[in-house]
């Protein structure tokens, strides 16, 4: 879609694009769609930025994320955990200098396609979501060795039926855009390319409404959970040395790399 004549360059990134719609939106695309805008570190540090940014602007009142081609988020990049790069290694924001990062505004993923892994988990972190017609959620990480240590699985039982968060989890099998919105996972699903005008009209409607109520609003919801999201993530990111040091971790992303079935030793 065509933001219009109040879109504006809003900073220059290497893995992302960024617009700024008016004073009060910012939106960020991934921007690696040959790799189904997979996660690398340079994604990683691109976002974390990004989301500062964001956060210290005080004109700025809501934050878009979503992706260019037809996948929203593959998760992270898998050529990178297999030759072992840092991308393994917890960050500042959590996966993709997103996913536990501290925010105090509002922010809406526009998937405009499918997401996997760690793309499900930064849409897990967001407020609000709308999706492509047609796209899954899949949270794939036991099918590569892996656990979706990032925030699915402190998030998606809250979030979801817990019978259906535990079938992603464990099973690694997606979820479809229909099935999020009915399980109320999505606020909208909508023809992929209408996703980021639906997003965008949310934005607004919050962009038009008092700054210190939103805030105040969004600070207040977050307490009504018994045990804190960052606690869960600490207790993920306590997880990731024993995740690390399994020999699953390195022949998942192997075998999905030599596209053969995994053989698991552990």
């Amino acid at each position: 879609m065509t933001l219009g004549a109040n879109a504006i360059p809003f900073r220059r990134y290497d893995n992302l694009l960024t617009e700024r719609l008016g004073k009060h939106i910012a939106i960020a695309k991934f921007n690696r769609p040959a790799v189904r805008n997979a996660v690398n570190a340079g994604v990683a540090a691109d976002l974390f930025d990004f989301v500062n940014v964001v956060e210290s602007d005080p004109e700025i009142r809501v934050g878009i994320i979503t992706g260019t081609g037809s996948i929203f988020c593959a998760g992270a990049d898998l050529k990178e955990v297999s030759e072992g790069r840092d991308i393994r290694i917890p960050r500042p924001g959590g996966f993709a200098g997103f996913t536990s990062v501290q925010r105090t505004k509002p922010w809406i993923a526009a998937l405009n396609g499918s997401a996997f892994g760690g793309g499900v988990e930064m849409t897990l972190a967001c407020e609000l979501v709308v999706v492509a017609e047609g796209a899954v959620l899949a949270l794939t990480e036991v099918k590569r060795g892996l656990c979706a240590l990032s925030g699915g699985v402190a998030r998606a039982p809250r979030l979801l039926p817990p019978a259906i968060a535990y079938e992603m989890l464990l099973t690694g099998e997606p979820l479809s855009a229909e099935r999020a919105f009915a399980y109320g996972l999505a606020n909208r699903v909508v023809p992929a390319e209408r996703v980021l005008d639906e997003a965008l009209a949310l934005a607004q409607k919050i962009a038009d409404a008092s700054p210190f109520s939103v805030r105040t609003s969004l600070r207040l919801a977050r307490k009504t959970v018994d045990v804190s999201i960052e606690e869960m993530l600490q207790t993920c990111n306590d997880t990731l040395v024993d995740l690390f040091n399994s020999p699953d971790f390195k022949e998942g992303p192997r075998a999905f790399l030599e596209k053969r079935k995994p053989t698991w030793t552990s």
